[in-house]
């Protein structure tokens, strides 16, 4: 009869490298950190939300608290929404569940890379960018988020470009368009070193 191989106990660690290796939990706080960040930001989005309906039904507060949260200014008294005001609103609001999404990859990928397995392979609810997440495609992700983002801010300053100095369209512009060349440099590096990886 042929012995069944037995799994071999992981070899014990000497104590500055058990040490160092243990240090990564000093991650845990930032993550969680992040968490608080989070919760914020969910908080925020409902006040906004809530505005809006408010400001939609007619209440005048509620109107004002927009038009100086999205930085709106008109010659007129503004008595009620018009479609820049909603647009702008909805624009940021976008912006916070981008944002929150960006948290998620960095909470939920920062822990699972460099900190201690989840073990979600067979939960239903495990995102399917997960299964393969490592330190470089967690990067190229957190870069397309990142434009998604500078987009989206992009966008809510042509739309308000009344309000704005020329020069902050300019340098805004430009902002954004760096940000397309980093990520783009990224996924370039990302691919030239997933090549060499596989020769």
């Amino acid at each position: 009869m042929s012995k069944v191989p037995q799994n071999k106990p992981a070899p014990s660690m000497r104590s500055l490298p058990n040490l160092i290796f243990a240090s990564r939990w000093l991650q845990l706080p930032l993550y969680i950190g992040l968490i608080a960040a989070q919760a914020i930001y969910v908080f925020h989005f409902w006040v906004e939300l809530v505005h809006l309906v408010e400001a939609a039904f007619g209440n005048q507060g509620a109107l004002d608290k927009l038009v100086a949260s999205i930085g709106y200014k008109s010659d007129v008294q503004l008595t009620g929404l018009n479609e820049t005001i909603i647009m702008l609103v909805v624009l940021a609001l976008i912006d916070v569940v981008m944002i929150s999404n960006l948290l998620i990859m960095v909470i939920v990928g920062g822990y699972e890379t460099f900190v201690s397995r989840m073990n979600l392979e067979s939960h239903p609810d495990q995102p399917e960018w997960l299964s393969h997440v490592n330190a470089s495609v967690l990067k190229v992700k957190l870069a397309m988020s990142i434009i998604g983002i500078s987009s989206i801010h992009l966008l809510k300053t042509f739309i308000n470009a009344a309000n704005y100095d020329e020069k902050v369209l300019m340098w805004q512009t430009l902002i954004h368009v760096a940000f397309l060349f980093s990520a783009m440099a990224i996924a370039y590096t990302d691919r030239l070193m997933s090549h060499s990886d596989k020769h």
